[in-house]
C-alpha cells in the first residue's frame, strides 16, 4: 500500500489534545493519523552552527522526520522571501511587501536543500503531498533529481488576483514552479478562479473548461497538469466531544466564575495583521458606544499566540492591539468588569473547544483568510441545544460554506457591530436553525472528505513534460553539506 507523505515548512509539535488550533497543523495531522505515513519538515530549530541533522521518530502511524535551519536559512528562507513577500502579497497585502533578490534566492535554495534531505527517504509508490507558500519550488526540485513519484501542492492561503501577484517580481517563476505539480489544489473556487485567471492572461496557458467536480486541466509552461478546489474541513463530531470534555476543566470554571452570567464574544486568531484584530477591537467599541445597555453585560475575550515575534510588522500589530485594548478599557471598565480580555499565549485544542461552546458569539473577520478553521470549530464545538452564533468575515474563505453565520466586511466597523448586537439578542430558535445548517455542512466535507477528494484526484492526474531545474534568482551555490 502506497504511503502518503506529507511536506510542510513545519511540522508542527503535536501533544495529546492535538496540535493547537491552526489550518495546516490540524488538517495536516488529522489527515494523516487515519492513513499513516511520513510528514517531513523543518523542526522549528534554528542553529547557530553545525549542520543540520534529520531527526526520525515514530508515533502510532505516523513517522515524524524533522531538519533544523541554519540562521542565514532561516532569514532568507522563512523570515525573508515567505514572510516578507509572498504572506502580505497574497493577503493583498502589497504595501507590505519587501522584496530582496537575495532572500528569492534563498528561498529557491532552501527548498532544493529540503528536497535534497526528503530524497532518500521515500519508496518509489509513496504519494507525496506538499503543503503551503514556503514551498512552491519543492516538486521543481524532486523532479531534478529524478523523483517520478506522484506529487500534490495544497494552498493553504489565498491565491491573489493577477494584479496583485504581479507586485511580487518573479512572479512567473513562481507560477512557472506551481505547475510542476500533478495536482494543485486551493481553497476555494475563488482562489482556484485567480490562478487560472493568471495562467491565461499572464503566462500565455490554456485552461480546459472542468466537467462536474472534476479538476480542471492547466496546459501551461509545456506542461499539462490539474487544478481544483478543495475547501479544508474539520472534525465536527470529535471538536464536539473535546468541548464536552473541556467544559468540566479548570480553565472553564475559572472563567465562568469570573464572567458573573455576562454573555461571551470570543475571538481565536493567531497574531497577525491579516485577521483584522484591530477592525475587530473597534467594532466592539462601537457596540459599546451606541448600546449602553450592553455596558456590564458582554465582555470580548481575545486569544492572539504570538507568531513571527522576530519580524517588524508583527511587533507593530502587538503593540498596536495593546493600545487598542487598553484605551477601550480604560473608557468603559467598572471596577469589576472588563470590557475586552486580550491574552497573548496558545491554549491546546481541547481548552479553546471548551471555550468556544461557553461563547454566545464566535468572532472570526480576518481581512483575508485561505479558510480559517477557527470558524468551523466554533461552530463544531456548540451545544445543539442552544448554540452560539458565529460572526463571521465575508473574505474568510469558510464564509463559502458556512451561510448559517452572519457574513460581516471586516472593514465596515458599524456593520460588524450591529451583527455583534444581532447575534447576542438572536432567538434561540433562529440560533439553531442556523447552527443545524452550519453542522450539517461541516459533517458532509469533513477533513476526511477533503483528504480522499484531494488524494483521489492526485491519482487521476497525470503528469505532464519533465520540468526544469528550480528557478534561479541570483541564488548562491547550494552548500555541499546543508
Amino acid at each position: 500500500m502506497s504511503r502518503l507523505i506529507i511536506v510542510s515548512n513545519r511540522v508542527a509539535p503535536i501533544s495529546e489534545g492535538g496540535p493547537a488550533a491552526g489550518g495546516l497543523a490540524v488538517g495536516v495531522y488529522d489527515a494523516l493519523k487515519e492513513t499513516g505515513g511520513m510528514w517531513f519538515g523543518w523542526s522549528g530549530d534554528v542553529l547557530a552552527s553545525g549542520q543540520p541533522q534529520i531527526k526520525v521518530e515514530e508515533r502510532g502511524p505516523v513517522t515524524f522526520a524533522t531538519i533544523g535551519l541554519v540562521r542565514r536559512d532561516y532569514d532568507q528562507y522563512y523570515r525573508g522571501f515567505s514572510n516578507a513577500t509572498l504572506w502580505p502579497a497574497f493577503h493583498y497585502r502589497a504595501d507590505l511587501v519587501q522584496y530582496d533578490r537575495h532572500e528569492f534566492g534563498g528561498y529557491c535554495r532552501v527548498n532544493e536543500w529540503l528536497a535534497q534531505q526528503l530524497v532518500p527517504l521515500l519508496r518509489e509508490d509513496d504519494v507525496i503531498w506538499v503543503h503551503d507558500y514556503h514551498l512552491i519550488p519543492f516538486a521543481q526540485a524532486l523532479r531534478a533529481r529524478g523523483v517520478k513519484n506522484r506529487i500534490g501542492f495544497f494552498l493553504h492561503i489565498p491565491f491573489p488576483a493577477s494584479q496583485v501577484l504581479l507586485a511580487v517580481p518573479p512572479h512567473r517563476a513562481l507560477v512557472e514552479a506551481m505547475c510542476s505539480y500533478d495536482l494543485l489544489g486551493f481553497q476555494t473556487r475563488p482562489d482556484l478562479r485567480a490562478f487560472c485567471d493568471y495562467v491565461v492572461n499572464e503566462a500565455d496557458g490554456a485552461v480546459e473548461p472542468a466537467t462536474g467536480n472534476a479538476p480542471q486541466v492547466v496546459n501551461a509552461f509545456g506542461r499539462t497538469l490539474h487544478a481544483g478546489a478543495y475547501p479544508i474541513g474539520v472534525y465536527p463530531d470529535e471538536i464536539a466531544e473535546l468541548a464536552k470534555a473541556g467544559a468540566r476543566g479548570k480553565p472553564l470554571r475559572t472563567l465562568k466564575a469570573t464572567l458573573h452570567a455576562r454573555k461571551l464574544i470570543i475571538g481565536v486568531e493567531r497574531l497577525d495583521y491579516s485577521k483584522g484584530l484591530v477592525e475587530r477591537f473597534r467594532a466592539f467599541e462601537r457596540l459599546l458606544e451606541h448600546i449602553p445597555s450592553m455596558h456590564d453585560k458582554v465582555s470580548l475575550l481575545q486569544i492572539a499566540p504570538p507568531t513571527r515575534a522576530d519580524m517588524h510588522a508583527y511587533q507593530d500589530i502587538r503593540l498596536q492591539l495593546e493600545a487598542e485594548s487598553g484605551r477601550i478599557n480604560g473608557r468603559f471598565a467598572e471596577l469589576d468588569w472588563t470590557p475586552i480580555r486580550y491574552i497573548h499565549r496558545q491554549y491546546e485544542r481541547s481548552v479553546l473547544a471548551a471555550l468556544f461552546r461557553a461563547a454566545n458569539v464566535g468572532y472570526v473577520t480576518p481581512l483575508r483568510d485561505g479558510m480559517n478553521l477557527v470558524a468551523k470549530e466554533y461552530v463544531s464545538a456548540q451545544d445543539p441545544d442552544d448554540p452560539g452564533v458565529l460572526v463571521l468575515s465575508r473574505f474568510a474563505g469558510a464564509a463559502q460554506e458556512l451561510q448559517g453565520a452572519l457574513i460581516v466586511n471586516p472593514i465596515d466597523i458599524d456593520g460588524m457591530a450591529e451583527a455583534l448586537a444581532r447575534a447576542l439578542d438572536m432567538p434561540l430558535a433562529e440560533r439553531q436553525s442556523r447552527y443545524q445548517d452550519m453542522i450539517a455542512q461541516l459533517r458532509e466535507n469533513n477533513v476526511s472528505v477533503w483528504r480522499d477528494n484531494f488524494m483521489r484526484d492526485l491519482a487521476g492526474s497525470g503528469r505532464g513534460a519533465m520540468p526544469p531545474d528550480v528557478p534561479q534568482a541570483d541564488t548562491d551555490a547550494l552548500p555541499a553539506a546543508q
